[in-house]
């Protein structure tokens, strides 16, 4: 039985992970629960980083940054503790395709490069003589070796559906390009689901031991193929642009994965929910209302509509909204992702959410 510093009980973990994905209830909801350890281990706190370039590019910087943050939380329930060198955008496909990417202390941007009147997209390819691209493989490399008996290491966050053309093309002119040259937006993005999935197994092929499977930036973890589908760019497109010129990658993507789980961020993607629904390799779904707008229970009829369809739903919401969510909600096939002040109040929450769960 392989057990793991950070996370004693990840030989029942698992097991409560493949229930979830297949939407079997496991006496409660899959809940992930983080606080504070009350007994953390005496690693000491690596000094703040000096400069940007330390922070995004230093493996022993970040590696020593990993060790200390995951020795201080308490993992309880589904959560997991993930190795990983953050998500600025300097390790994803945009920059390996040349766009210049510029870093800041908490994120990054691309500039895009295809600014013709067409989307030239034929001559694209990863330059694996990059900067970054050497850096992105040496960082799971890192993680790899140094998530040994600890942890799990994140395959990384390097694109989507849409949201990498977005990047290349710049999200004004794609905007035009949907309306204008529909026939090349759907070419463009077959294009670079091809390149996104050949991208995705040669990382798989470097942690899917070490993760007995994989982890992403999005915290689940599946004993296959997983990743967070998105698409933020429809954000700006309506329903029926949506199933026209990208459900079809999105569905491809789906085939490709193992277990998928999409990221619906912000209210108006959640005009999108229908079309995803109807997607038969499409698992799970995030409703995310975004910055600024109320919590998920605020919208109760969206995840009331994902659980009809019989798929699984994942929400991020407050411990004290936690008991609502269950009184109105089924346990079935249900993900919260919530985080408290304390290691007993995180694991009094949890012997509550055994009360509180029931199928609906």
């Amino acid at each position: 039985m392989r057990q793991l510093l950070y996370k004693p009980d990840w030989e029942e973990t698992k097991e409560r992970f493949k229930a979830w994905w297949a939407g079997e209830y496991f006496g409660r909801c899959a809940i992930s629960v983080t606080a504070p350890k009350t007994d953390p281990s005496p690693i000491s706190k690596p000094a703040d980083a000096k400069t940007i370039e330390q922070k995004w590019y230093d493996l022993d910087w970040i590696s020593a940054q990993n060790n200390y943050c995951m020795s201080q939380i308490f993992y309880g329930g589904e959560a997991l503790p993930v190795w990983n060198g953050g998500y600025p955008g300097h390790k994803a496909i945009p920059a390996f395709l040349g766009c210049p990417t510029s870093l800041d202390w908490n994120t990054g941007w691309w500039d895009p490069i295809l600014s013709g009147e067409d989307i030239e997209f034929q001559k694209l390819k990863i330059n694996k003589a990059d900067r970054n691209y050497r850096f992105m493989l040496d960082l799971l490399r890192r993680g790899v070796k140094e998530v040994r008996g600890k942890s799990l290491v994140s395959i990384g966050a390097f694109g989507g559906c849409g949201d990498t053309l977005a990047a290349l093309r710049g999200t004004e002119r794609l905007l035009y390009d949907c309306a204008e040259r529909p026939d090349q937006v759907r070419a463009a993005e077959e294009f670079l689901m091809d390149m996104w999935m050949e991208h995705y197994n040669i990382l798989y092929e470097i942690i899917r031991e070490a993760d007995e499977g994989s982890t992403s930036w999005f915290d689940l973890w599946s004993p296959g193929k997983f990743y967070a589908a998105q698409n933020d760019f429809a954000y700006n497109i309506s329903p029926q642009m949506y199933r026209d010129l990208f459900l079809p990658v999105i569905e491809k993507q789906t085939r490709f994965l193992t277990h998928c789980v999409y990221h619906v961020d912000g209210v108006n993607n959640f005009a999108h929910v229908d079309a995803l629904l109807e997607l038969p390799r499409l698992q799970a779904y995030q409703i995310l209302p975004g910055a600024g707008k109320p919590s998920p229970l605020h919208y109760m009829d969206v995840l009331k509509k994902v659980q009809k369809a019989g798929k699984n739903l994942h929400i991020s919401i407050r411990p004290e909204e936690v008991e609502t969510a269950l009184s109105e909600l089924s346990a079935r096939g249900l993900f919260i992702a919530t985080s408290c002040g304390t290691e007993i109040e995180a694991r009094d929450l949890l012997k509550n959410v055994e009360k509180w769960s029931k199928v609906r």
